[in-house]
């Protein structure tokens, strides 16, 4: 992670506490954690702090990401169309990258979530190998441009590395650029993530794309070889990955993975869209997580999932970006709240508190980052510090800036104790805009600028 020259003392003119909304809070850090937070300290001259006026929250956690995808963005809208012809065009972008150009993008769009507040993601990849599925010189190529990208952009990565074996439930083999997703089973897969190393900054997890990437069996072996790490699925995102599983197994996929041990605390369900009253049950009582990403889940029209049941069965819920429609962690909690109220015409199913949890704590606690997520001493300090003085959110109540806010009003953003954004601006990648344009044109044409 790239360090600053920041003073370890912050003074935030409001602080999310682990007991609410406090004022005038003093934070010291030590190696990269918080050592003491004293609310009620008045901003004194002469004293020796980072100055940070407006509402200062925990870092966000995004814990759903497809980094590749951020080249679909505003592409994607000429017509009609379902996820299904979607996935024809990120099929394409797919295709096209290699770990240099993976890396270029990924740094980008790493550098756009951390001015979003972002301060750890979760990248659910599965593009893995060359674009005829021959494993590069180095089997993990891709993967380690993820983990150095998010190095470069000062965030931290859980990078959930995905099992993709089938291209339909019914075991139809890969084809295509699907070839540079899968491996030759659970063992050779299991083979290539244990060459990953964990760093300061990343952790390796896992991930079974779904139902239709992985067989029955694969799903089993897979519970088997990821004891004690965290473990991620798309779940039940589209009805017809349901009628396949039903056809195909006579079970839901919920069900299906329950059969096949992978369900529990360690596991998070990404989308968990298409359930039945029975499937929210089970990954309510097994304590499964559940990771909603709204502003996908709308823009590729998959439908909307049904937040309220499920934590209130008892799944953990986190938020994700997943396809980058926008990168904006408020516009996804917001979302979840919305669409409840879409749903069943009366609001306030969502505090302002349990999004700004489910966007910081749940998050890194799905990620396996269990010490981040809160402004207390021993966390990792993590502070995202948003604007209360912009057109958005003039006249807010601070306790309320979840639902005013926007990435564009995050000002300042620490990691780990790193200052990476002041004042709106990246300290590494100093015009985020044009990294992501040349990065995207070398993704779009195959030449750089």
């Amino acid at each position: 992670m790239t360090p600053s020259t920041a003073p370890p003392r912050f003074h935030c003119e409001w602080a999310w506490l682990a007991d609410g909304l406090a004022a005038d809070v003093l934070i010291e850090v030590a190696d990269g954690r918080f050592t003491t937070v004293t609310p009620g300290v008045p901003l004194a001259a002469g004293l020796d702090v980072v100055w940070l006026p407006g509402v200062t929250l925990p870092g966000f956690a995004n814990a759903h990401s497809h980094a590749f995808h951020r080249a679909l963005r505003g592409r994607t809208h000429g017509g009609r169309g379902t996820f299904w012809t979607w996935r024809e065009q990120m099929y394409a972008v797919a295709a096209a990258l290699d770990p240099d150009s993976y890396h270029r993008l990924a740094r980008a769009v790493y550098a756009e979530m951390a001015l979003a507040g972002i301060t750890c993601v979760g990248e659910f990849h599965y593009l893995h190998h060359g674009p005829d599925g021959t494993p590069y010189d180095e089997p993990n190529a891709m993967g380690e441009a993820l983990i150095a990208a998010a190095a470069d952009a000062g965030i931290r990565i859980t990078l959930l590395d995905t099992l993709y074996l089938t291209s339909s439930v019914d075991g139809s083999p890969l084809e295509g650029v699907q070839r540079r997703f899968g491996d030759t089973g659970v063992d050779s897969w299991a083979d290539r993530v244990g060459r990953l190393a964990a760093r300061p900054h990343a952790k390796i997890g896992a991930a079974a794309h779904s139902v239709r990437a992985v067989p029955a069996a694969a799903l089993t072996e897979l519970a088997r070889h990821t004891e004690g790490v965290p473990v991620h699925v798309h779940l039940s995102e589209q009805r017809a990955e349901n009628d396949a599983c039903l056809a195909v197994h006579g079970r839901t996929p919920t069900e299906l993975l329950a059969d096949r041990g992978l369900t529990g605390p360690r596991v998070t369900a990404v989308h968990a869209t298409h359930l039945t009253d029975t499937d929210r049950t089970e990954l309510g009582d097994s304590g499964t997580g559940v990771c909603f990403c709204p502003t996908t889940e709308r823009d590729l029209a998959d439908g909307i999932g049904h937040a309220r049941s499920l934590t209130d069965a008892g799944s953990p819920l986190s938020l994700g970006s997943d396809s980058h429609a926008v990168i904006d962690p408020f516009e996804e909690a917001r979302g979840v709240e919305m669409h409840e109220r879409l749903h069943t015409e009366h609001r306030g199913h969502f505090t302002g508190a349990d999004l700004i949890t489910a966007a910081t704590a749940t998050g890194h606690a799905a990620l396996g980052w269990t010490d981040a997520g809160t402004i207390t001493p021993g966390a990792r300090a993590d502070l995202v510090t948003v604007s209360l003085a912009s057109p958005r959110t003039a006249g807010c109540d601070p306790a309320a800036v979840m639902f005013a806010a926007t990435a564009a009003d995050v000002r300042h953003v620490v990691t780990d104790g790193r200052v990476i954004v002041r004042d709106g601006a990246h300290l590494t990648v100093p015009d985020v805009g044009a990294a992501l344009t040349d990065a995207l044109h070398t993704t779009l044409t195959g030449s750089r600028r």
